[in-house]
């Protein structure tokens, strides 16, 4: 996918998921008409999925199985099912993995768990084992148990959830492997294009192509970014509301599930009230059965307890000091009732409420969870006559079934909020992607470039200004804002960058200048200054070049060497005339005084420093002035140093210093031809000369050629690298 395509897309993403709802509903119902034990209704989730991207994908998934919940309610809480299928195809197929044979069959494996083990708990949990078909042929094949048709099955699994959850699995392999077999060769057969225009994007700004995307993302954040920060809170708030929702809702549910019992608690037994003679009570529980019309108002509340499965006990009770009088007790499927005129205790959960039924007033509803089980009981009080209380009608309403409806609302409800939570997951997250992520890292990217490479300022804040953000929010302002910043950084920079041209000049000039005034009083120097500085710079370039020094040797450094090497001989402005000129040979005495022209440039330089501390060059014209007639062998002065004790643009400026002297005509001898002066410098090297810095010399003369034969007029700019260039 090539991200560049286009801004927007929806409306072709919409006909996009649109068709794959149809492929799903159609092959499905196809498959039902033709009786086939298999669903086919994922085949244009996998399409859309592949295609589109995730949230076409889940949302195509969760539609489908909205719109068959209209034949069948129980399909909707498959839904996340599908959506994970969704999610899965888009994990696989942006990793490039369905093209591998490996991988494409643990993409089979994966949807098929989806659909075979979690759906197979979902259809264990609402249906039990009901099933028919080849199911049930498997089902019963696992279990060993006899099918409809006789025989026995050959593997026997002791577990019945686990042998309807293996043949469900058998099902849905074979079901995805179709499912998915199918989707990939349609994706096949589309053309190219068709997934570049309809994968699901949204660009607030101009789009970035994939590879620029790659670089985008590699933005450092210190420790979290922002789309991270609100996928954590967007998921952390969802299972909060899911908690939240699912304990108010249970609450309210359990609450009116016990108010409908207690309605049908209260009818019942109001019904039950006209059935029983208040004036006959004392009869009923003396005679029992003997009595005529004890057995008709027995067989009456039998036929009441049947109208209703959930009432487990109904009984007929008259309360005194001692106990419970027994008129009628109904017998149950696992317990027979007492017979008339019985007592039986008290029960512990009445004790609170005994006051009130000795005086025979109408007690609330209670709920006990006992030996006998969970229990709604209700006590009406039957008067007589003269309107007092002879007996109560007791009824037991269970409610164990209560906690079987409220894991079956659980469940739907859990199911049903999955599949929204993730489409409503994925759809954040893809509009954090292209409103926040991408135009922030966008910038952040365009900007740490020009504060890296201010070369580029001009070519990056055009960069900048393309990005063309319109996320209509803080992001935006915070867009326009950086980009007005970045041009007024150009004015800067530009600005700055003519002062330090103009001070680099005014500090070339100077230099030049200080040179010119030693080179003018010393009759026999000519070019020397400016054709040393242009060795040095040859030298420094090949030693470079060859990996010397690789930590020394940075573009500054050469440039900051190579501008003050014309200040090496400085210190001659303080030596007379007539030793400077002298056409023959110095003295011993002279020679000496001459030699002092290295420490008395060293004063002149640390003086220009104290006035110019940040000068860098400055900091190279003390070593070059200082050191450039040591000796590699100790032997040199002003102090003797030896090897690398002396600094390496001092030992550079050896070279190149004694070289020119060399082919140079001076007062006191003619210039020595050119292969004379190189073999010179190759005998000294190891004794007066860096072995290295030899090295890098005599490596480059045809260079050293051409500036020796040249009548120089050196600007001192630092020459480059061809590959620099």
């Amino acid at each position: 996918m090539d991200a560049n395509t286009k801004r927007y897309n929806l409306g072709e993403v919409v006909i996009l998921c649109l068709a794959g709802i149809l492929v799903n509903l159609l092959l499905n119902r196809l498959v039902g008409a033709l009786g086939w034990p298999i669903y086919l209704d994922t085949i244009g989730t996998i399409i859309v999925a592949y295609i589109g991207g995730f949230v076409p994908g889940i949302f195509v998934a969760l539609l489908t199985n909205i719109i068959g919940s209209f034949s069948s309610s129980v399909t909707l809480y498959y839904g996340f099912l599908n959506v994970l299928i969704a999610i899965l195809t888009t994990y696989f197929k942006r990793r490039k993995m369905l093209k591998k044979p490996f991988a494409a069959v643990l993409y089979i494996f994966s949807i098929s768990a989806i659909g075979g083990i979690l759906g197979g708990f979902i259809t264990w949990f609402f249906c039990g084992d009901e099933t028919e078909g080849i199911v049930y042929k498997i089902y019963h094949f696992f279990l060993g148990t006899t099918t409809r048709g006789g025989g026995q099955a050959g593997i026997v699994v002791t577990s019945n959830i686990w042998a309807f959850i293996m043949s469900q699995f058998v099902v849905d392999v074979i079901d995805k492997a179709i499912c998915a077999l199918v989707a990939m060769g349609v994706i096949r057969l589309l053309p190219d294009w068709m997934e570049q225009k309809l994968y699901f994007v949204g660009w607030q700004q101009t789009p970035i192509p994939d590879k620029e995307i790659r670089d985008v993302k590699k933005v450092n954040i210190r420790r979290m970014s922002i789309r991270r920060k609100i996928t954590i809170a967007l998921i952390a708030a969802s299972i909060s509301i899911v908690i939240v929702g699912v304990s108010i809702s249970l609450y309210l549910f359990r609450k009116y599930s016990q108010e409908q019992h207690v309605d049908l608690a209260n009818g019942i037994a109001e019904h039950v009230v006209d059935v029983i003679d208040a004036e006959k009570v004392d009869d009923y529980i003396e005679l029992g059965p003997k009595m005529d019309g004890y057995k008709e108002t027995e067989d009456m509340l039998y036929s009441i307890k049947k109208s209703s499965p959930d009432i487990e006990y109904l009984y007929v009770y008259k309360i005194k000091e001692d106990g419970c009088h027994v008129v009628f007790d109904l017998d149950t499927d696992d317990m027979k009732g007492s017979d008339p005129g019985d007592i039986v205790p008290f029960d512990e959960s009445f004790k609170p409420y005994m006051e009130q039924i000795f005086k025979g007033e109408k007690i609330d509803p209670i709920i006990t969870n006992d030996t006998y089980g969970w229990l709604l009981t209700v006590y009406q009080p039957v008067y007589n006559k003269a309107d007092r209380c002879v007996c109560y009608v007791g009824l037991d309403i269970s409610m164990s079934d209560l906690g079987d409806y409220e894991e079956d609302f659980l469940m739907k409800f859990i199911s049903l909020s999955l599949g929204f939570f993730l489409l409503i997951l994925f759809l954040t997250l893809w509009f954090t992607k292209y409103h926040m992520a991408y135009p922030i890292n966008a910038i952040a990217y365009e900007t740490r470039e020009i504060v890296y490479d201010p070369d580029r300022i001009n070519e990056k804040i055009h960069a900048l200004k393309e990005l063309n953000i319109t996320t209509g929010d803080e992001v935006e302002n915070m867009y326009h804002t950086i980009c007005q910043m970045t041009e007024d950084m150009m004015g800067f920079f530009a600005e700055n960058r003519k002062k330090s041209e103009l001070i680099s000049k005014q500090q070339s000039s100077l230099i030049m200048l200080l040179a010119d005034m030693v080179e003018n009083r010393d009759e026999s120097t000519g070019d020397h200054v400016k054709k040393t500085a242009a060795y040095v710079n040859i030298i420094l370039r090949k030693l470079r070049e060859k990996g010397y020094h690789e930590d020394i040797l940075t573009d500054q450094y050469i440039a900051d060497v190579t501008r003050s090497a014309p200040l090496h001989d400085i210190g001659k402005i303080q030596i007379s005339d007539a030793i400077l000129n002298k056409p023959g040979k110095l003295t011993d005495e002279e020679y000496e005084i001459m030699k002092t022209h290295t420490t008395a440039g060293a004063k002149i330089i640390r003086q220009a420093m104290e006035t110019m501390p940040d000068s860098d060059y400055l900091k190279e014209s003390l070593d070059l002035a200082t050191y450039h007639h040591e000796k590699w062998n100790g032997k040199g002065y002003p102090y003797g140093l030896s090897g690398e004790k002396i600094p390496l643009s001092a030992r550079v400026m050896a070279v190149a210093d004694v070289f020119d002297a060399l082919v140079s005509e001076r007062v006191y001898k003619p210039p020595f031809p050119f292969e004379k002066a190189v073999e010179i410098i190759r005998e000294d090297a190891g004794s007066h000369f860096d072995p290295v810095v030899a090295e890098a010399f005599l490596d480059s003369l045809d260079e050293v050629r051409a500036v020796a034969n040249a009548n120089y007029n050196m600007d001192l700019e630092l020459k480059k690298d061809p590959e620099e260039s």
